[in-house]
This record gives C-alpha cells, structure tokens and sequence, in this order.
C-alpha cells in the first residue's frame, strides 16, 4: 500500500473559513447527528489524574512508590493523565505555544510555501485521510519530524517566526527525554526491565514527530468537531494544550469528559503501540476535540513512537495461558499507513488488529 502523492480534491484552509465571518459552516464539516458533541453535559468535577513528577526523584521511595503507583492506575485506567514538575521550563512551555500561534497569524502566502501532501504529512495541513467526498475536521495544523534525524528537515520548518526553529529544536529535545523518562517508569509498572520498552522502541533510534493543531473559531461548533474521535497510532503523545481554551475530551465509561489542563502541565496519553506492546494492560483511548464559537485554540502534540521498520507485539512476559498474545505482529510503519489512509476512526483501528480466539 503506497499513500498518493496528492489529495484527493482541493484543499481549504478552515482559518479562512472562519475568518470570512460568515454565519453558517460548509456540509462538509457537518458531523453525523451521533458524532456531534455535547457540550453542556461534561461533570464539572471529573477530570484526567494529575500527577506530580517531582515524586520520581526526591529521594524519599515511599514518595517515588506512590508516584510509580499513580502513574500505573492513570495508564490502566485512564490510558491518560497530565503531568507537573515534567523538567522543561515554564517559559519553554509557554514560548513553545505562542510561537506557533503567531505562525498561524502569518499570510496565507507564508503558509502556504509549506503546503503538505499525503505522501509524509509533513508541513502545513488541513486535512487527514485520504477518503474522497469524507467529512472533514474544523481545524489546520503543521506537522514536522523531529526524530530519526534522517527524517529532520530545517527547511521544512517555518522560518518565520525568526526563532520558531531554535523554540522547536528546545522543546523536542526535553520532550524526548520526558518520553524516555516515562518509558522506563512504564517498563517497572509492568513488570519488564528497565529499559524493556524504550528498546522495543528502538533504543536511541526513535521516531518523535511534531503535530501543531490549530481550531479557529467556529460559528456552529454544535455541528462539528475540532479532530474526530480516535486513538493514537503510535506509543504516546504528549500535548501541550491551550490553558486558556477548553477543547480536548476523553472518552471514559460512554461519556466524553472535558479535559481542564492544569498550568503548565503535559498531558500524555497512551498510543495504539503501548497498548499492543503491554498486551492490553494499557490501552488507548479515544479522544476528540470540541471547538469554540467565540475562540481559537492552538495545541502541541507530540507523537513519541517506535522505530518505524520494527516489529511491535506483546512482550512475551505479559503473555500467558490465561493472557495470551491479543495482537499479530507489526510494524509501525505499516500500522501507520494503514491508519493515514482511513483517517481517524475511534478505537476501530487497534481493535481490528486483534487475533480471532
């Protein structure tokens, strides 16, 4: 399977949309009536668990048990959680997202000189899935390679503005340690060595790419939504959100719940490969994005995944008469074509995947 070198049908950035003011949104953004959101019925008092990674390493190991314990409940459970006292700079943190909030603020004519094709996703897009005649998401985005660095391209980063790509380069660096710092918390949790997952993730050679979501406002937002429900196809993701604007919800026992981000806090989710590598003790979970009629939002989500032409499957040490292997084997590269060329589609994906009892 091989990903065309174009879309399928002219592209239309949905910030212009927005920016014409006018009242009503195109059909092709009108969800069907049971995807559309709700968005009066979140309990104001659920929320994702917040957990503080200063526990890890304070010295005291009743506290860096508690913390180990917090962090396996969040992945069992929830399959999300955000995470304080992470290490990167509170400056870092906010620097990273308003940068990228003044790219979006640039000219069309600026933008559009990195105008992306399905064939790697990379640059400035408004569009996932390849689908002809497919129901679209109100939202642009910017998408880049961090990692391998064979991948990297400065020149497909923004040069405008000036410093986005030292702020990029700042950013991606402490989010790849955060990620290898996790991955060994989750390998502990599980029962496997230290060093078990980061590994079967490749070791130093890694995958870790870069998606800028941004959601203009939006005259209906009754009617559509920002991302369409999914999980994510790789190992995890960390999201910077917008603090100022409501918009990521996670799908937990049939209700999806509004996710308020604490200051300065990392949200990680657990991705599609966590789920297949741990054989289901942690799982993805779907989540969406509402917008808002009156705001626009900016996100960062950073995708920290397995080297690509690995094959992923259940360690062997999860695997057990009573828990046998749930999924074949495969690579990432092959999960995630399979993913971009169907665009986001709930759980639908990694549950295909499992093997017939």
């Amino acid at each position: 399977m091989v990903c065309p070198c174009d879309w399928p049908e002219p592209i239309v950035r949905v910030q212009s949309l927005s920016e014409s003011g006018k009242p009503i949104i195109p059909d092709r953004y009108i969800k069907p009536p049971l995807d559309r959101p709700s968005l009066d019925t979140n309990p104001l008092d659920i929320n994702i668990p917040l957990i503080d990674l200063a526990g890890l390493n304070n010295g005291d190991l009743t506290v860096r048990e508690a913390t180990l314990k917090e962090i396996s409940v969040a992945c069992r459970e929830w399959g999300f959680f955000q995470v304080i006292n992470h290490g990167l700079r509170p400056e870092l943190v906010d620097g990273a997202r308003e940068i990228w909030r003044e790219f979006f603020h640039e000219s069309m004519e600026v933008k559009q000189k990195y105008a992306n094709s399905p064939k790697t996703y990379e640059g400035y897009g408004s569009r996932l899935g390849l689908q002809k005649g497919a129901i679209l998401d109100w939202s642009d985005y910017y998408f880049l390679h961090y990692l391998p660095s064979s991948l990297k391209d400065h020149n497909k980063w923004p040069d405008k503005p000036t410093s986005l790509r030292e702020v990029v380069e700042e950013y991606s660096k402490e989010i790849v340690r955060l990620g290898r710092d996790l991955l060994e918390v989750f390998s502990i949790n599980l029962g496997l060595k230290d060093d078990y997952l980061q590994n079967k993730f490749g070791g130093d050679d890694i995958g870790a790419c870069l998606r800028v979501n941004f959601y203009p406002k939006c005259p209906q937002p009754d009617l559509t939504l920002g991302l369409s429900s999914h999980s994510d196809p790789g190992g995890m993701t960390f999201l910077l959100p917008d603090e100022d604007v409501s918009g990521l919800q996670v799908r937990r026992n049939e209700q999806w719940i509004t996710v308020k981000p604490a200051r300065h806090a990392i949200i990680v989710n657990i991705g599609d490969q966590l789920q297949v590598l741990s054989n289901a003790i942690y799982k993805s979970v779907e989540h969406r994005v509402i917008v808002n009629p009156d705001k626009e939002r900016v996100s960062l989500a950073y995708f920290y995944n397995p080297k690509s032409d690995l094959l992923i499957h259940p360690a062997p040490e999860l695997v057990t008469p009573e828990t046998p292997a749930l999924y074949p084997s495969m690579t990432f590269d092959e999960y995630r074509l399979f993913i971009r060329t169907r665009g986001p589609q709930g759980k639908s994906q990694v549950e295909s995947l499992k093997s017939p009892k």
